[in-house]
């Protein structure tokens, strides 16, 4: 109890953050997953590629931010949030400057490593600053806030990608983020105040006993399985609407832009809702309601494809849906997942973002996989049925949470 009223107390002393600096250093991450979205078909042809060479560059791109958040969030214990979202932040920019000079599709594909290492620093350590100043249940809300802001860019991305790639080609959504990347460096040096004083002694020993006792907590799993599973749901999608919007419906790189923005408009207002009623309505109720919410948009896009009615009306639509269902649910459970033990916030975070995005690389791989040469060879169920799958798991993973979390703990969280 006096280990509880200490770190509250130390909270309150601790210099706040913008919340426009926070959505800044989260917002890159996203950024370089969307923006690129409508060139992979053309970067086909530039680079001379494969669909599932193309692919790997962002599954690379997940691979990298899920192994690098392992050892981001305990060094962050150590060191502190500030310092390694400024290295985070260097080393998105050098990758972004390799990205852009890429000769081969080899090359591209190892700068988009360093990007996604460097670039996951701010998209972590954000929710382990806001969990640094906030007890969970305003964790959970002020998570949403910024997950709302930093979901504007990638709602713009697509269609400001598409736009460059009619205008530059490929390059041009990749000097963007150059650009962002700079401006995000330059905010981290100047304007984001160190939130973690109490800090934790990190070495190798430390990190693999940080995550061993996570590794016990049933709880935590649960809450960080049902963010992986609908971030799996997410990424599925990311990783077959580029080639089915190209292959099956026709759509140029500014029209597939446009439509991007339905699914990121969705995460916003998702982001927004649970900013407004997390508090009031309780972590649990908000990711039940976000797993079910997201189980019906897969539902409704199963149907339109089963009646043969897949427009790219009654494809995206759906898709606004399950970003609403995302942006309900994401907010809680990774507040409820870093809560589970507050001394090991940055390690938490690092392992939970981690799971949600290395089910991105194993998603988007998957669906190109069965999109090319699976059952469902150029067909949209080969999206849909990976869809499906994690959707369901989503749901056992957010009903594990209910049974696991003691009675007392449930009430508050509800």
């Amino acid at each position: 109890m006096g280990k509880s009223s200490n770190h509250t107390q130390t909270k309150g002393f601790v210099e706040k953050p913008s919340l426009s600096v926070l959505i800044a250093v989260s917002t890159v991450t996203p950024l370089a997953m969307q923006i690129y979205l409508p060139s992979l078909a053309g970067m086909m042809i530039v680079f001379s590629a494969s669909a599932g060479e193309i692919q790997l560059s962002m599954s690379v791109f997940f691979i990298a931010v899920a192994f690098s958040q392992l050892f981001w969030g305990p060094l962050s214990d150590q060191f502190g949030r500030r310092p390694v979202i400024v290295a985070g932040m260097a080393l998105f920019v050098l990758g972004s400057i390799l990205c852009l000079v890429a000769p081969t599709i080899e090359a591209l594909i190892a700068a988009r490593a360093i990007q996604g290492a460097g670039g996951c620093t701010g998209l972590v350590l954000a929710r382990a600053i806001v969990r640094d100043l906030h007890e969970p249940k305003q964790a959970a809300s002020m998570i949403g806030y910024v997950s709302m802001g930093m979901a504007v860019m990638p709602t713009i991305a697509p269609a400001i990608g598409g736009l460059l790639d009619q205008f530059y080609g490929w390059q041009g959504g990749f000097i963007l983020m150059l650009v962002f990347g700079l401006g995000t460096l330059w905010a981290s040096i100047y304007a984001l105040p160190e939130t973690h004083n109490e800090r934790t002694s990190v070495g190798a020993g430390q990190v693999l006993r940080s995550y061993s006792a996570l590794f016990k907590e049933p709880l935590y799993w649960s809450y960080s399985l049902t963010a992986a599973f609908m971030s799996f749901t997410y990424f599925a999608y990311l990783g077959g609407v580029p080639f089915i919007a190209a292959k099956l419906m026709m759509l140029s790189a500014a029209e597939m832009g446009f439509y991007f923005m339905f699914v990121a408009i969705g995460y916003m207002v998702g982001n927004y809702i649970s900013g407004k009623f997390a508090v009031r309505v309780g972590i649990f109720r908000m990711i039940f309601s976000g797993v079910l919410i997201g189980a019906c948009a897969v539902s409704m896009i199963a149907g339109s494809a089963y009646l043969s009615a897949l427009t790219p009306y009654g494809f995206f639509l759906p898709m606004f849906i399950l970003g609403l269902g995302n942006g309900v649910c994401l907010p809680s459970a990774i507040s409820g997942a870093v809560s589970v033990r507050p001394e090991l916030t940055g390690a938490a975070s690092g392992l939970t973002t981690s799971l949600q995005v290395g089910t991105g690389a194993v998603a988007g791989s998957l669906v190109a996989w069965l999109f090319a040469d699976g059952i469902h060879a150029g067909s949209p169920w080969a999206m849909i049925s990976v869809m499906a799958g994690s959707s369901s798991l989503s749901m056992l993973a957010v009903l594990s949470v209910k049974h696991l979390t003691p009675r007392q703990s449930l009430v508050a969280a509800e």
